[in-house]
């Protein structure tokens, strides 16, 4: 493949054809990576109750480095995708560069910290000593392969900055099917291979995200951008100041949404476990119905970032009218299909009558909003693309600190769980529509360049 065929400007050719051409690949590498952790957590569960509850340990662990990754990602993203845009190819070759040995040694940092501290860690989060050696089976394997974490994270989003997200998703949706195919084999012993139960599992991840770093690697040199390391700190600083003004506050970002999902649990717990299981059926559910605008809020940010540095001005009032458009109609219908079809999902996981109750109301209530939540998404990706990462964090914050829960404390305190989720879905219109108001004026600061 030439590396004409991996990079592709976004300033020239028609807006929603570039938006759909990048979104759909990404579509089917998210499900399959959900699908993933999902099978990821049966096969382990087949292992019994204190492997399960061992991995549930990991989880916050797992989220926060996940998070970092996927912030520095956003601002190796946000970077590239102006360099490309301006046309600038040497600066394209630094950043990648750069990048990837900052997410290197972020990698291997987090390496040597985790095995340091692994059993306190732990231990802090509440970990029994019967479940702490089941715990050190997945993390020690887990940490020492934590700069594949990372570093594909880095060449992906690199890759997407390109324009190219055909080839980023073929290779998540490769990683993850190979990670799918090992786990039962390196689990339970199939094949020959010795059964290695839960290092299994942390092994056949390593597995898959080594074949994620090679092959993004791989691309990137095929595509030109990637020069040998240098020593010259000076230039690597310059580099790495610029990622990381969009990826720490990125960073933040992503460290929200857990955030968010606490609050929600913790106040829907008030009203008995019942309802925090009909609030985890709805969560199962939630994730899938969102994809498309996951995948959506994936390239805003490299598109953005190319025409607002190619000074294509009108190209990003179009791309801003486009994905609100899209991102009503698509809303909208998601909304009816789970108001009608709700309930008949939920019981799919339950028959629990209050069970079914819980999840039935927030997906009655919560989808009506999803045009506005699915919007916030692409609007702090594009904030991210324009190299304006506080907006997007700020809106973030406002969401959950400043509007959400002062909201939910009291509507719950007055309505119970369907005031909860009547704020939830007051919170992502208001925000969806401050997030467009800003994001519009943001667009009218860019400085347009003629043709």
């Amino acid at each position: 493949m030439s590396p004409s065929k991996i990079t592709v400007s976004l300033t020239e050719g028609p807006v929603a054809g570039h938006l759909y051409r990048m979104a759909m690949p990404m579509v089917w590498s998210i499900l399959l990576m959900m699908s993933f952790n999902v099978i990821d957590t049966w096969f382990v569960s087949r292992l019994g109750v204190a492997e399960l509850a061992a991995m549930s340990f990991t989880f916050p662990v797992v989220m926060t480095v996940s998070s970092l990754a996927i912030g520095l990602g956003a601002g190796v993203s946000s970077v590239v995708a102006r360099a490309q845009g301006s046309g600038n190819t040497d600066k394209v070759r630094q950043l990648v560069t750069d990048g990837s040995i900052l997410a290197t040694a972020l990698g291997v940092a987090i390496t040597i910290i985790g095995l340091a501290i692994n059993r306190p860690l732990f231990q802090a989060l509440g970990a029994s000593d019967e479940t702490m050696p089941l715990i050190l089976d997945y993390m020690v394997i887990w940490f020492i392969g934590a700069p594949l974490v990372i570093a594909p994270m880095v060449a992906l989003s690199s890759l997407r900055a390109l324009g190219n997200s055909m080839i980023t998703a073929k290779i998540m949706a490769i990683g993850s099917v190979i990670n799918i195919v090992l786990d039962p084999i390196l689990i339970f012993g199939l094949l020959g291979a010795p059964r290695l139960e839960l290092q299994g599992a942390a092994m056949a991840t390593v597995a898959a995200r080594l074949l994620t770093f090679v092959a993004g690697y791989y691309y990137l040199k095929k595509a030109g951008v990637l020069a040998p390391p240098t020593l010259n700190f000076s230039r690597m600083w310059e580099s790495w100041k610029g990622i990381l003004h969009v990826g720490l506050p990125a960073v933040a970002t992503n460290m929200i949404i857990p955030i968010a999902g606490g609050v929600v649990v913790a106040l829907v717990a008030q009203h008995g476990r019942e309802a925090v299981a009909g609030l985890g059926v709805a969560m199962r559910i939630e994730p899938i119905a969102l994809i498309v605008f996951y995948a959506l809020s994936s390239v805003a940010g490299p598109f953005f970032g190319q025409n607002a540095s190619a000074g294509k001005v009108h190209r990003l009032h179009e791309t801003l009218n486009i994905l609100t458009r899209f991102c009503i109609l698509l809303g909208l219908g998601l909304a009816v299909a789970l108001f009608f079809g709700g309930s008949f999902l939920a019981s799919f996981f339950s028959t629990e009558e209050q069970v079914l109750y819980v999840a039935s109301a927030y997906l009655a209530v919560v989808p009506l909003s999803y045009a506005g939540y699915g919007l916030l998404m692409s609007i702090n990706a594009a904030f991210n693309g324009l190299g304006k990462p506080l907006p997007a964090t700020a809106l973030s914050f406002l969401r959950v600190m400043g509007l959400y829960l002062p909201l939910a404390l009291v509507a719950n305190h007055f309505f119970g769980i369907p005031g909860l989720f009547a704020a939830t879905f007051f919170c992502n219109l208001v925000m969806g529509l401050l997030g467009w108001w800003w994001l519009r004026r943001a667009i009218q600061a860019v400085p347009e360049k003629p043709e």
